[in-house]
């Protein structure tokens, strides 16, 4: 597997990296890519984690799987490339960013440059087969982003954490709020939008954390 990620991040889960189910996982990933239709593209499995080195770290936004329609998924999560339409989720989150800051939603859904400000975005799942939402579920890759989850817990405060919907909140529920910024509402999927999504104001909520502890604010 063609892993493109910052060193740092490499340095932090070298361990991950060396234990018995990832290198099944690994296994289990290379075939699938070898027998179906696979998103994102290998390169771009480990892209949030290259795009947002761990030095920089500011902001984690947690999703769960890739999209799992063509030219969709780009390796962040709810992130699409340049010129894709928007996905549903990522229209709502582009909408609640307006309606919060003020910022015109962009042309593009391509969310690199948060990532390239210290957002971390970050699915459960990193690979799915075409067409098959969570068809990657249980292989092992939730493992593996609990450690990321876990390491930036043990290594890091001061960071923002986006947890939309229950399963974010789950994943994130090991992180000490003393000592971060927890940020939970409902997901941004058309079917929970209206749940507490909009109207969370959790940019603006970032950024006012961020400053509050003298980081710069994110540019959303």
């Amino acid at each position: 597997m063609d892993v493109r990620i910052s060193p740092d991040w490499k340095a932090v889960l070298a361990p991950e990296f060396e234990k018995p189910y990832f290198a099944e996982l690994t296994d289990f990933v290379r075939k699938e890519y070898l027998r179906a239709r696979i998103y994102p593209q290998g390169k771009n499995i480990f892209r949030a984690f290259d795009k947002c080195p761990f030095d920089s770290l500011k902001v984690v936004i947690i999703g769960q799987d890739p999209y799992h329609e063509e030219g969709q998924a780009n390796g962040l999560c709810f992130s699409v490339g340049d010129g894709v339409p928007f996905p549903p989720s990522l229209q709502n989150i582009l909408k609640e960013v307006h309606d919060d800051t003020g910022a015109p939603i962009p042309a593009s859904g391509n969310l690199d440059r948060w990532a390239e400000q210290g957002v971390l975005m970050l699915n459960a799942v990193l690979t799915v087969r075409a067409h098959e939402a969570a068809s990657h579920a249980g292989m092992g890759w939730e493992r593996f982003t609990d450690a990321v989850v876990r390491a930036i817990a043990e290594r890091k405060q001061g960071i923002v954490y986006m947890l939309w919907g229950a399963y974010a909140q789950k994943k994130g529920a090991i992180v000490n709020p003393a000592t971060n910024c927890i940020l939970k509402c409902a997901h941004p999927s058309p079917l929970s939008v209206y749940r507490g999504f909009f109207g969370c104001r959790h940019f603006s909520k970032a950024n006012e954390y961020l400053t509050s502890i003298g980081q710069s604010p994110i540019v959303w």
